[in-house]
């Protein structure tokens, strides 16, 4: 793997054979969100956006977690300066981009993203996790909306994932009680793809992320482009999208390419073209 430099060592990348891997690396705070950790979230997904030769990205935690979202010992030592030098819309407009550029940014570029849970997922790292597009949890990791407890409503757009995967009044219940959920419960929920255990969870994140990347890359892009547009929008927009996007892909060398292997009983080779 070829490591990437993010300026901090609170977010570390690497990237091999089209998966880039993203670590929030905070272990002795599980890894709590800090400033430094989303300020290079934010511009290391925008560059990996960008990449040809990033073609899958996998976010994961350093340690036994994935995310425990904010730093809620740094906020009772500093008294909550959520606003600190800015006027209060300032710190509202200032969140909206952070959350644009992280959450709404894994779930809306054209690449497939995967969230490997190692451990536990809280709040706002929750979210981050519900954002990606796929989710891998060990059988000792758990979930939990956790902003009931700290007196917070909840961010980085965890209400809007939480409810498209399970509903309105489930989603309500896991944001007003804040109970922890175990891995087999968030696969029987729907709120993870899959579970292993903990010693397998790198390997099993690396199989999975390995056939995204040699997957047919514009067909995914047109593919996440459908599906998010099919959870809110109206039937004939998705119909007329899903007509533009298959005629398109019907046109690009990967399909040439897949009929090919087909005919041939070969695996296709993608080039993303």
């Amino acid at each position: 793997m070829t490591s990437i430099d993010t300026a901090t060592e609170d977010l570390l990348a690497q990237l091999s054979d089209g998966v880039a891997v993203i670590t929030l690396n905070r272990p002795e705070a599980r890894n709590a969100m800090s400033g430094e950790m989303m300020a290079a979230l934010q511009i290391l997904l925008a560059k990996f956006e960008l990449a040809p030769e990033v073609r899958c990205i996998v976010l994961t935690g350093a340690g036994k977690g994935f995310c425990a979202g904010g730093d809620v010992k740094g906020m009772a030592a500093s008294g909550d300066d959520t606003v600190g030098n800015n006027t209060l819309d300032g710190a509202i407009h200032r969140q909206r981009l952070a959350q644009r550029a992280t959450a709404g940014k894994l779930f809306t570029l054209p690449k497939p993203t995967l969230a490997s849970l190692p451990g536990a997922a809280a709040g706002a790292g929750l979210s981050l996790a519900l954002a990606c597009d796929l989710r891998l949890m060990a059988s000792t990791a758990i979930m939990t909306t956790a902003f009931a407890r700290v007196g917070f409503s909840g961010d980085f757009g965890g209400t809007y994932f939480m409810t498209q995967l399970l509903g309105a009044a489930k989603a309500r219940e896991l944001y007003y009680l804040s109970d922890r959920i175990s891995a087999e419960e968030a696969l029987r929920l729907g709120l993870t793809n899959w579970v292993c255990e903990p010693e397998a969870l790198e390997n099993r994140t690396m199989e999975i992320a390995m056939r995204l990347a040699r997957g047919p890359t514009l067909a995914y892009r047109y593919m996440k482009e459908n599906l998010n547009r099919a959870m809110s929008g109206e039937l004939d927009d998705c119909l007329d999208l899903e007509v533009t996007h298959h005629i398109h892909c019907g046109q690009t060398e990967d399909h040439r390419e897949a009929v090919k292997a087909f005919v041939a009983k070969r695996e296709p080779l993608f080039q993303g073209k």
